[in-house]
């Protein structure tokens, strides 16, 4: 099902240039909704090839667009992105698409008390003016105009004069951080010569918090101590600049300056700031956890290899020959876990990249061949990452089908070793499917098939009995095991185990 933008976006002509100035208005215009203590709605005309002009009935709006305050309440409890209305319903903002000015007036409040005030700002790209934004406000609940309020509110007038000259959004800015500042958070106002003329009370909690307690007003970011030049950066690119402080390793503020331009003329610049204090820490925590668990996979590798190493040395001193491939079964088996903590030591988090993984077993499958011929291997697909908690089991699994493959597939009887296949030389091959709910894994090879009256759920091999109770009771899946030419290990594994979230 389409979203209402999705609705919204294919019901207008809009090029991909457009779309994308409407799409970096959308992404900062909260900044203009907390400025001016109002709801903002963008209006876009809908395909003027549809017919009608903007003054009739025949032509229609969009809603293509919708914020809300954090410094004042919501006029507007419902989502109205994707609302269509006919032209005739909102003749302030048909005016401001006609005219490419802001128009300002009055329209009836549908809950019946008394009217609400509507400034619609003309967004404006490439002399092309292409939809309109809707400032709504009820007189009755406006914050009382303090000292900041009207600070904030020619702050908005300035936005809105480069809204409506196509200055702003800006071009080349890229889109807001994660944790971007918010007006709520901490304002500074600057003129033209970087001389600070308005500073919010937040913001001046902030810079307590580094320390700086001295006038703020008159005065320059460097004066006070903050060695930046993000207002300089802002001033030379015409161009918002982010920028981290931090003091004291303690505390971190995050600053965004953005520039006032009329005229194509820098005429000042807004600056937000918050202290990122706490966010900051808490990505610090994270990092540290994420490197001691990489650390505690790369120990527990090595003390698998340490093990493997131990067994490996166990085996040659054992005389007998089931002692010694006992032995070396169980050393496969431990490399094969190890082949999993080493990618795990190296990557964060709680996928594993299983191809990876499968290179390496396939490598160390090759290696364990003591026959006289070379068995190929072809991988075909992938599975991608997979949950590490279902990585070893799979491994160990897969580990055992090739190793159960190379020993026994390409041997008649128990000692001769085939040295031709009608259909090639020996050769396995792994392939690979995934989709959203399911892993399917097949193991096949061209070699004498399987023995008579085999079957699995009775199968002596202790190898074949592991890959069995993996499947079945770590993974939740199934296995099936047939004669295809050879030899065909099916494994259907679901994505996600029942009653578990990876």
């Amino acid at each position: 099902m389409s979203s209402p933008l999705e609705l919204a976006y294919r019901n207008t002509s809009l090029e991909p240039g457009a779309r994308r100035h409407l799409d970096r208005l959308m992404a900062t215009w909260s900044l203009l909704a907390d400025l001016c203590f109002s709801d903002l709605l963008l209006y876009v005309p809908f395909d003027p090839l549809a017919g009608g002009t903007l003054s009739d009935d025949a032509h229609m709006l969009v809603v293509l667009g919708q914020v809300r305050p954090t410094t004042s309440p919501t006029l507007f409890e419902i989502d109205l992105v994707g609302e269509v209305v006919t032209a005739r319903e909102l003749p302030l903002v048909v005016e401001a698409l006609r005219t490419g000015a802001i128009a300002v007036g009055e329209q009836r409040n549908d809950s019946g008390e008394g009217h609400l005030r509507v400034e619609c700002i003309p967004v404006r790209y490439s002399a092309q003016v292409l939809g309109a934004i809707s400032r709504v406000w009820s007189p009755t609940i406006a914050r009382r105009r303090g000292a900041l309020e009207r600070v904030y509110l020619e702050l908005f007038e300035r936005l809105s004069l480069m809204v409506t000259d196509g200055i702003f959004p800006f071009a080349d800015d890229e889109l807001p951080v994660e944790h971007s500042p918010r007006v709520g958070d901490g304002v500074m106002v600057l003129d033209d010569r970087s001389r600070i003329t308005f500073v919010s009370p937040n913001a001046v909690s902030a810079l307590h918090r580094i320390g700086i307690m001295s006038a703020l007003n008159g005065s320059t970011l460097p004066a006070l101590g903050l060695d930046t030049s993000i207002v300089q950066d802002s001033f030379a690119t015409r161009l918002p600049v982010v920028e981290e402080i931090e003091r004291r390793s303690e505390v971190t503020l995050l600053l965004r300056c953005i520039p006032l331009l009329s005229r194509g003329e820098v005429t000042g610049a807004l600056v937000l700031l918050r202290d990122v204090t706490d966010v900051r820490r808490r990505d610090r925590l994270l990092l540290t956890k994420d490197a001691t668990i990489r650390e505690v996979h790369h120990r527990v590798k090595n003390n698998l290899q340490t093990i493997s190493s131990l067994l490996r040395l166990q085996a040659r001193r054992i005389e007998a020959p089931a002692g010694k491939i006992a032995l070396a079964e169980a050393e496969r088996r431990i490399r094969a876990i190890a082949v999993v903590h080493e990618i795990l030591s190296r990557e964060s988090g709680d996928q594993v990249p299983f191809d990876e993984i499968v290179h390496a077993l396939v490598k160390m499958a090759q290696e364990s061949n003591v026959g006289p011929h070379d068995v190929a291997v072809r991988v075909e697909g992938e599975l991608g990452d997979i949950p590490a908690e279902m990585a070893t089991s799979l491994s160990v699994v897969l580990a055992e089908l090739l190793q159960n493959a190379i020993e026994h597939a390409f041997v008649a009887g128990d000692t001769e070793v085939v040295a031709e296949r009608p259909d090639g030389p020996p050769r396995i091959d792994l392939v690979f499917h995934h989709d959203p709910q399911h892993y399917e894994v097949i193991v096949r090879d061209n070699g004498v098939g399987l023995p008579e009256g085999f079957d699995i759920e009775v199968t002596r091999s202790l190898g074949l009995s592991i890959v069995r109770d993996l499947v079945r009771t770590q993974l939740d899946g199934s296995i099936s095991m047939v004669d295809d030419r050879g030899t065909l290990v099916r494994l259907d594994v679901p994505t996600r185990r029942a009653g578990t979230a990876f």
